[in-house]
């Protein structure tokens, strides 16, 4: 009886001790944890005051995307025997140089994606990737202060595909006026004196003209979150139909080292590309009215990629 009272309290002891042992690692814990956020804390406070310097800020993040899949007597559908593939990836890149006088900001944006479907009963069918997605932009804006977040500017920016038409159409803007910077990372651009330059096989249809040009650009990094989020509109003072917009907007999260899940989508809208679409796709053999632009429908057009995240 003894030795079973013996045991008994050589148990509880142990128990006690592990757990007073568990409480004292776990205060130890809480006090490095306090020290190591407080040393961050002094290490964000040093590199937001770098980051403040004059000199070029440069930096890039992009999404990768893909999909593959075979289908094996596959009733339900059209081509029951099929293998198909998708790919598709985006890249934004920045470098600006900040001076306490002047500033020259530059970007890119591309976005590339391809689609493969072999239809295995088909002999006939293309067994190559197509490419769905096609977006190239890249624009430099040069400004020199004239007051603490304001500067007169000039900007040029080019937007085109590269895969499929290059060129074809293809727009060049080419502004001056004035940059305001209301908040850190925020650029909004108000040039009332642009000329958009359209490049294009088709002239009947697309047409350079002289306008506005608008941009509002945000980019940020917050911990493991990256973000760009980009506005630009002409609006052309010959003829509402020769306008446009494009929005396109990128994020990033970081889940492991420089490797994360990001997410782009893009909205635009562009009449003279609707007419062009829709005067391609025309029978001149139909009842129906040939497209104009009194007629076309301009619906949004818009993108979206999901996928494999890499911050450079």
């Amino acid at each position: 009886m003894k030795k079973v009272l013996f045991i008994g309290a050589l148990f509880l002891g142990m128990v006690s001790l592990n757990a007073q042992t568990k409480e004292e690692l776990q205060a130890q814990k809480a006090e490095k944890q306090a020290a190591a956020d407080a040393l961050q804390g002094e290490a964000n406070a040093l590199q937001a005051q770098i980051d403040a310097l004059p000199g070029w800020r440069k930096g890039a993040f992009g999404t990768i995307g893909g999909s593959i899949s075979e289908f094996s007597n596959w009733y339900s559908q059209s081509a029951v025997d099929n293998s198909s593939g998708t790919i598709g990836f985006t890249v934004n890149g920045f470098a600006n140089l900040i001076e306490d006088k002047f500033f020259w900001r530059n970007s890119l944006n591309v976005n590339l994606g391809w689609v493969k479907l072999d239809d295995k009963n088909d002999p006939t069918d293309s067994e190559d990737f197509e490419a769905t997605t096609d977006v190239f932009n890249i624009s430099s804006l040069y400004g020199r202060n004239i007051a603490k977040n304001l500067a007169v500017s000039g900007l040029a920016e080019y937007r085109t595909t590269i895969l499929d038409n290059f060129n074809d159409p293809g727009y060049l803007d080419v502004g001056v006026g004035l940059t305001w910077t209301p908040i850190e990372n925020l650029i909004v651009v108000a040039h009332p004196l642009n000329y958009n330059f359209v490049f294009a096989k088709n002239d009947a249809v697309f047409q350079s003209s002289l306008g506005a040009k608008i941009v509002a650009d945000y980019t940020r990094q917050i911990g493991a979150i990256s973000f760009k989020s980009n506005f630009s509109t002409f609006q052309s003072y010959e003829d509402g139909d020769l306008s446009n917009f494009t929005w396109i907007n990128s994020f990033g999260y970081n889940l492991w080292k420089m490797i994360g899940v990001g997410f782009d989508f893009g909205l635009r809208s562009n009449k003279q590309e609707a007419l062009n679409y829709a005067l391609g796709q025309y029978d001149v053999t139909s009842t129906t009215a040939e497209p104009t632009f009194d007629n076309v429908d301009n619906k949004l057009q818009s993108y979206w990629l999901l996928g494999l995240n890499y911050k450079f």
